[in-house]
């Protein structure tokens, strides 16, 4: 009686289950990463319509985040400063800086006729996702933690995912990215230089801040979906 498969049918369907295995390995590997916001999001890097240089005016000027992002610590949302801010220092009836710069032609006519420049938006969580930039920063999480090293960017980019697996990573464990309320905007900052702690590790500070300011940042639903 001849047999129905092959000597080596039980190899050739061990290497099928193992090639369809990898293959779904890749397949899942391969949408965990490029369908996330590590790929879609960090790096992106838009061209805006006036060429703004945080690297210039935080990094070398040493201007504060809050001079031109005034609400911040008042508001839901983070304000784009408006032109009159901007001509505060490019202002040529006050004769100050580059105020007849070509590049910054956009920006005397948005002044000129109040319309406002439109800024290409480059952080943004989904819509469906609560985010108070109040809460966060009167309770001391940095700018950097979010938006990197915005002193070092010539072109502002996206340099997290924001996404909900990162965020709770910190509400899991904020402690790495606490400071005082006071040293928010600072791109530099270190627990080492604070006065009042210079003798302890950054968690032993952040341990000090969460006692003294009550931080429990929520990890269930409702605390971003609502």
């Amino acid at each position: 009686m001849s047999r129905a498969l092959p000597k080596n049918s039980s190899a050739i369907a061990a290497a099928i289950g193992l090639a369809v295995m990898l293959l779904g390995g890749l397949v899942t590997a391969g949408v965990w990463y490029y369908a996330s916001p590590n790929y879609f999001r960090v790096g992106y890097e838009p061209l805006q319509p006036i060429a703004f240089s945080h690297q210039i005016h935080v990094g070398g000027l040493g201007m504060d985040c809050l001079y031109c992002h005034t609400n911040v610590k008042e508001s839901p949302h983070a304000n784009i400063p408006s032109t009159a801010t901007c001509m505060n220092c490019h202002d040529a009836a006050k004769g100050n800086i580059k105020s007849d710069s070509p590049a910054l032609a956009p920006l005397r006519e948005a002044f000129k006729t109040g319309r406002p420049v439109e800024w290409m938006r480059v952080h943004k969580v989904p819509d469906f996702v609560y985010f108070n930039h109040q809460v966060h920063v009167t309770r001391g999480v940095a700018c950097v933690s979010c938006h990197g090293r915005i002193d070092q960017m010539d072109t502002v980019r996206h340099a997290e995912p924001l996404s909900m697996s990162w965020c709770l990573d910190c509400h899991r464990n904020p402690g790495p990215n606490l400071r005082p309320a006071a040293a928010v905007t600072s791109m530099s900052w270190d627990a080492r230089t604070e006065p009042l702690f210079a003798t302890k590790s950054q968690g032993q500070f952040a341990n000090e801040l969460i006692r003294q300011s009550g931080i429990h940042p929520p990890t269930n639903c409702t605390g971003c979906h609502r």
